[in-house]
Parts: C-alpha cells; sequence; structure tokens
C-alpha cells in the first residue's frame, strides 16, 4: 500500500505542478533570471515529486505554484 502512495504522490492536490524545462529554452530562461544554472537552487533527481518526469542531473524543473496574492507564482530548480 505504501508503494502505490508513493508513486501518485505528484497527483496530490498539494503538489505544485512541476515540468522540465525544455533544453532549447534555457539560454534565454538564464539570461532572464540573469542567473547561471549552478546558481539556481537545487531539486534532488530523487524527489518524489519529479520522480515521474524521470529528469536527468542538470535539467531545470519548472514548478508552478497557486498563490493568494500573485495568482500562480513560477520558481526553478535544476536537478541534482
Amino acid at each position: 500500500m505504501v508503494k502505490s502512495l508513493a508513486s501518485k504522490i505528484e497527483d496530490h492536490y498539494l503538489i505544485p505542478k512541476h515540468s522540465i524545462v525544455k533544453e532549447e529554452d534555457v539560454p534565454a530562461l538564464l539570461e532572464k533570471l540573469n542567473a547561471p544554472r549552478e546558481k539556481l537552487p537545487v531539486i534532488l533527481k530523487s524527489d518524489p515529486a519529479i520522480k515521474k518526469l524521470k529528469p536527468k542531473k542538470g535539467d531545470i524543473i519548472r514548478i508552478e505554484r497557486k498563490s493568494d496574492t500573485a495568482g500562480r507564482s513560477v520558481y526553478y530548480r535544476v536537478v541534482k
């Protein structure tokens, strides 16, 4: 039973939407953020919220969270 719960964690209503930024979009994103890839906050490859995405080390993850004040806020993390 625990295994089935862990595999569905990304579908839980409290988990924000996670997606991998396409590699061709990364240079423009990093320029917009004015930061190199290695200065982005880290997310572990083993994080249950992104496991289903099968990310590679160095991929950039886009996290979209609902916000009471902004409506929606976007964060970026690099996979370690």
